[in-house]
């Protein structure tokens, strides 16, 4: 079973352990998907820190391309260390940025194994997954400026997230061990909330806990509160000395879980009378 770093850091559920040790045993990349605040991006972290091994990260913006993951030549670099005469441009290594992938790679080439997250590749064009498969099959690119190859002797663990954006291509998604992670229920969010706020009183707790989802379930909201929003709403409270005397009529500092205006306003109707 892997080590998550300890459950009082990340609370993961018995599901999704069980995809991450199958990804791993299977050398498979771990598709991780879910709605945000779901703990998709810090998974990676997690596994890394419970198993001690670095972490690399590659974060996709919708500009991406598969090739940046492996590497860049900076040919910018070479063409001003040529025109002041500050590098030496015959050596063309000097020039090769390594990606996320790329690092990956090479310290598995040394035989060191790492943790490679590729975050929110839903950003990026459809057609972005597909061009990494040949190098997640085989482990290994070519370095075509160099002529050198580089092969990982020990695969990396790769995480891989999508909020659902866009469809993946099905040959990218065959390649991967998948997982949803749910949106958590109210016993996980109160082990969530005593990481962050361990001191806190219970009775706050719960009636914190009842407004988040009572909130979650109204059918004007268009972007529902996600874990993180309420994890800062709580300190909010506490940094302003909300008691859960005033929690039992208001509620206090919507903004921090609402961020839409007409969110706020369709909410705000409905609290006025409401009474928990």
């Amino acid at each position: 079973m892997t080590n998550f770093g300890g459950t009082e850091r990340y609370i993961a559920s018995a599901e999704l352990r069980s995809a991450v040790d199958v990804a791993v045993a299977l050398k498979r990349p771990l598709l991780i998907r879910g709605e945000p605040g779901t703990g998709k991006t810090l998974l990676a972290h997690a596994i890394a820190d419970g198993l001690k091994l670095p972490l690399l990260t590659w974060h996709v913006k919708s500009t991406s391309k598969a090739q940046e993951g492996l590497y860049v030549y900076d040919t910018v670099q070479r063409l001003n260390d040529s025109r002041f005469g500050t590098g030496d441009v015959k050596d063309v290594k000097r020039y090769i940025k390594l990606g996320g992938l790329g690092r990956a790679f090479e310290k598995g080439s040394r035989g060191e194994r790492s943790v490679l997250l590729i975050d929110e590749i839903d950003k990026a064009d459809p057609e972005f997954p597909n061009d990494l498969l040949h190098e997640l099959d085989a482990m290994s690119f070519d370095v075509h400026e160099t002529g050198e190859r580089i092969t990982a002797k020990e695969r990396p663990i790769v995480v891989i997230t999508s909020n659902a954006d866009k469809e993946l291509p099905d040959a990218f998604l065959r390649r991967c061990v998948f997982h949803y992670i749910s949106f958590p229920d109210e016993a996980q969010m109160r082990d969530i909330v005593k990481v962050h706020h361990p001191d806190i009183d219970q009775k706050l707790i719960a009636h914190c806990l009842t407004k988040f989802y009572w909130l979650r379930d109204q059918p004007e909201i268009r972007k529902r509160p996600s874990t993180s929003e309420l994890v800062d709403w709580i300190a909010a409270l506490v940094h302003g000395g909300i008691g859960k005397e005033r929690l039992e009529k208001e509620m206090p500092f919507l903004g921090v879980l609402l961020k839409r205006e007409g969110d706020l306003e369709a909410i705000r109707k409905q609290t006025t009378a409401k009474r928990w």
